[in-house]
């Protein structure tokens, strides 16, 4: 994904970035005009405010901190059940009902799978058909009991861990967007690395903001993003090759195997978070899903080859 034609034109604008999440996230905030030296101190410190909620997201959703609440849960609810505060409860809620409707393309346990394929940390490797046997065995939405009245989180299968992915990432710029509308911030842009952007308004003079995206066939494409997002998912970021066949990073949950329903999937609507699931599931399941999509996701649109 490319910085947005619009951004790259914008002179009188504060540029910040942050990294976190293993992505590097870039935030354009334009002056309003006409352009003032003290609009810039103000709209620092707010995205500044913005992009430290992402990180501070990222010390309690990632299953790489070893204090986060995500790796507590994973080492301890193959056990038990374990009590989880309200807005991370809230959050695992909405993966698993994402995973519902998505059939099951979405999938936060898909971990044990990504690592049986050697795609976390590597570039992947042809697994033993014992170590994907054992991967698959923990892997399933459908194993993960949420219990509202004592909000609590159990594995009903052991070895099971929660990964949010790119999900994560998308809610955490979900909740830097919404920082910046609490300060009455009407224009910006929030790049997540070269899979998710985020628009708010649009920039000066202009009706919304222009982001430009070349497709692994070589197609060149340009969204027009006004208060929405748009997320990509691809095969071709991580991949390897073994007799003749290339294997792909995105793993379908359900067969265990890596996804060859469609090369690469955008979807834009109102949310990231949903977004990037949406995506995932979208290059999972292929174009035949695009119609299941707009019906159970009004708002929502997408393409996938």
């Amino acid at each position: 994904m490319n910085r947005s034609p619009a951004a790259e034109g914008l002179a009188d604008a504060v540029y910040l970035a942050v990294e976190a999440m293993a992505t590097r996230f870039e935030l354009v905030l334009p002056l309003a005009p006409p352009a003032e030296c003290d609009q810039q101190p103000r709209l620092r410190t707010i995205g500044e405010e913005a992009l430290a909620e992402i990180v501070r997201l990222e010390s309690r959703l990632s299953c790489y901190r070893s204090t986060s609440e995500i790796t507590w849960i994973n080492a301890h609810a193959g056990r038990r059940s374990v009590k989880v505060e309200p807005v991370l409860f809230g959050l695992l809620r909405r993966c698993l009902a994402l995973s519902d409707a998505t059939d099951g393309a979405f999938d936060v346990t898909v971990g044990p799978l990504m690592r049986a394929w050697n795609f976390v940390g590597a570039s992947g490797a042809l697994p033993s058909p014992e170590a994907l046997a054992d991967a698959r065995a923990r892997v399933g939405h459908q194993f993960v009991a949420l219990n509202g009245r004592t909000r609590t989180i159990r594995f009903r299968r052991p070895r099971m861990s929660i990964d949010l992915g790119s999900a994560g990432k998308g809610y955490a710029i979900d909740a830097a967007i919404q920082i910046l509308r609490h300060h009455g911030v009407t224009s910006a842009l929030l790049h997540g690395g070269t899979s998710s952007v985020h628009a708010l308004g649009a920039p000066p003079g202009a009706d919304a903001w222009l982001v430009g995206w070349s497709s692994p066939a070589g197609r060149s494409h340009t969204f027009s993003l006004r208060d929405g997002a748009l997320s990509v998912s691809a095969v071709h970021g991580k991949a390897f090759v073994s007799d003749g066949e290339v294997y792909g990073h995105v793993i379908d949950p359900r067969s265990g195997a890596p996804t060859r329903s469609a090369a690469a999937a955008a979807v834009t609507g109102p949310s990231s978070f949903e977004c990037d699931a949406l995506s995932t599931a979208l290059l999972v399941l292929g174009p035949q899903w695009l119609p299941a999509l707009r019906t159970r996701f009004p708002g929502y649109q997408g393409d996938a080859a």
